[in-house]
């Protein structure tokens, strides 16, 4: 079978990253040890290995032919329809890929799901950029909501994450999807923090349900993931929410002191939260270096110094 139109999508502009070629390990049909409720996918049988793929050959001959038609590339994305970590020669495509990369940065979207397994552990530390999913903690939630494989041992998840995050030179990114009264509950809410506290990634991107889910679910509403941010004390916290509500006010100096130090803040944040004067203001904190702007994986956020 050959593979090698479809393997490719893309090239497209990401805010974070630059101009993304997306490289997906599963073009012919969706596999995954995961049947998340709110995947885009239509919903599908777990699986525990990839049944069918492209070959490493196929794959690489894409990104060359890609690169040669797109010579700007800035990440080379490895998703799949899917786990892309099931893909049965990730380490060595990925020391393919390396190989040929150039100036690119390479990035990986998992759900986390075999951050535990030590082969897939060893390959994700060639990456530039590791970004995984974490909707769930508790092995109830996991099974409600992400909907394991059995081969998926989950309490094995956040240690894994947690070793990997103290190992990797690179960036190492979460993402949690919140659906409601699935994972928006107190209890999971809680168990996530402790648990990303412990894991101690670069940025955690939070966000819901923006396109129709394989099965009846519902997104939860932007001030719900306002609430959530706000009680992430202390970490990097990116709410990705589409069209969110602007809701600027007025803040001292001391307001906006007290609020980073509770959680650093991304210019999106201030965009949609700080009218003009507080805006001023806030830039003459960076200047007078009360304040810092740090880059994180490709989100900046204000942070006290």
């Amino acid at each position: 079978m050959s593979y090698s139109n479809s393997i490719i999508f893309g090239p497209i502009p990401s805010r974070r990253f630059g101009i993304s070629l997306g490289v997906d390990l599963s073009p012919s049909s969706k596999q995954c040890n995961f049947d998340c409720l709110y995947c885009e996918l239509e919903g599908a049988k777990t699986i525990s290995s990839m049944q069918t793929y492209p070959s490493v050959k196929d794959v690489i001959t894409a990104i060359t032919d890609s690169f040669k038609k797109h010579p700007k590339i800035d990440v080379i994305t490895l998703t799949a329809n899917g786990e892309p970590t099931l893909y049965p020669e990730l380490d060595l495509l990925i020391d393919e890929i390396n190989k040929i990369k150039g100036l690119a940065k390479t990035l990986i979207l998992s759900n986390g799901s075999t951050i535990y397994k030590k082969d897939v552990y060893t390959s994700l530390l060639k990456l530039d950029t590791v970004k995984l999913s974490l909707d769930c903690v508790s092995v109830k939630c996991f099974k409600k909501l992400d909907r394991n494989h059995s081969s998926v041992d989950v309490e094995k998840i956040v240690p894994a994450m947690i070793e990997f995050s103290k190992e990797t030179k690179n960036d190492f990114v979460l993402e949690v999807l919140f659906v409601k009264d699935l994972n928006d509950n107190d209890e999971e809410i809680n168990l996530l923090y402790n648990a990303i506290k412990q894991i101690n990634p670069k940025r955690v991107d939070i966000g819901t349900i923006d396109r129709p889910p394989a099965y009846k679910v519902k997104p939860v509403t932007f001030e719900c993931l306002e609430s959530i941010a706000n009680s992430f004390e202390g970490i990097n916290v990116n709410i990705a929410y589409k069209n969110r509500p602007k809701q600027e006010s007025t803040y001292t100096e001391d307001e906006i002191i007290s609020m980073l130090q509770r959680r650093p803040l991304t210019k999106e944040d201030i965009s949609n939260m700080f009218d003009a004067n507080s805006k001023i203001l806030l830039n003459k904190m960076l200047e007078n270096a009360k304040l810092r702007l740090v880059d994180s994986s490709g989100v900046e956020f204000y942070k006290i110094l």
